[in-house]
């Protein structure tokens, strides 16, 4: 992916991060305690998790890999507890400065702008916050996801579908018919199931019995 693209992916990124840092701000210690779409995780430790994504570049990360014998689920939790504050309000503040954070694990900047877009909606869905990442910022994700398995088997759980966004020009793949928001595919390729029910389709039941 060429400079300019990064560049623009990079802004998109800040801007995605900092509305996600807006939208905490204004949560209670107990919301930063609820769950999330994310496993086990709750609110702090997916922004924690954010945060550690945001700090290491592809030796720190390696580094981590190398310490924790390539458990992804012990490199995890390890970064969750670096980058977690003694309060919500420290882990908010370390967020925050992490949003104009141009480092990454690796050179695939479209596919930790999707870290950014999927675990601000896993953060926001069940707490009801209703905002909608900018499509510009979704469309990128979309077409990734589509293309390659990267954090997600996403390109696996779509093969043999026609996936088709209603609010963007994004649209993948021939097979039984998928078709939603941006937003609700996105997630649904993230393993997602709570979005299954604002897509339509008769590609939707495979996608059902795929994640079940």
């Amino acid at each position: 992916m060429g400079k300019r693209s990064d560049d623009h992916l990079w802004e998109l990124m800040r801007a995605e991060r900092a509305a996600l840092a807006d939208d905490l701000a204004g949560l209670s210690d107990e919301q930063w305690r609820a769950g999330t779409l994310c496993g086990e995780w709750s609110v702090e430790d997916v922004v924690a998790h954010l945060t550690a994504a945001g700090s290491m570049n592809q030796w720190a990360w390696l580094r981590s890999m190398l310490g924790a014998r390539f458990n992804m689920h012990v490199h995890n939790q390890r970064r969750i507890d670096e980058h977690r504050g003694a309060t919500p309000a420290e882990t908010l503040k370390r967020f925050r400065a992490v949003v104009g954070s141009t480092t990454a694990p690796s050179g695939d900047t479209v596919a930790y702008l999707g870290e950014v877009v999927v675990h601000a909606q896993d953060i926001r869905r069940p707490l009801g916050l209703t905002r909608v990442p900018d499509v510009a910022a979704l469309t990128p994700v979309a077409e990734f996801f589509a293309a390659r398995n990267f954090a997600v088997n996403s390109k696996s759980l779509v093969a043999g579908l026609r996936l088709e966004a209603s609010d963007s020009p994004f649209s993948s793949g021939a097979g039984p018919l998928v078709a939603g928001t941006t937003l609700a595919l996105v997630m649904a390729m993230a393993g997602r199931g709570a979005y299954l029910d604002e897509l339509d389709g008769p590609g939707v039941e495979v996608l059902r019995e795929r994640l079940a």
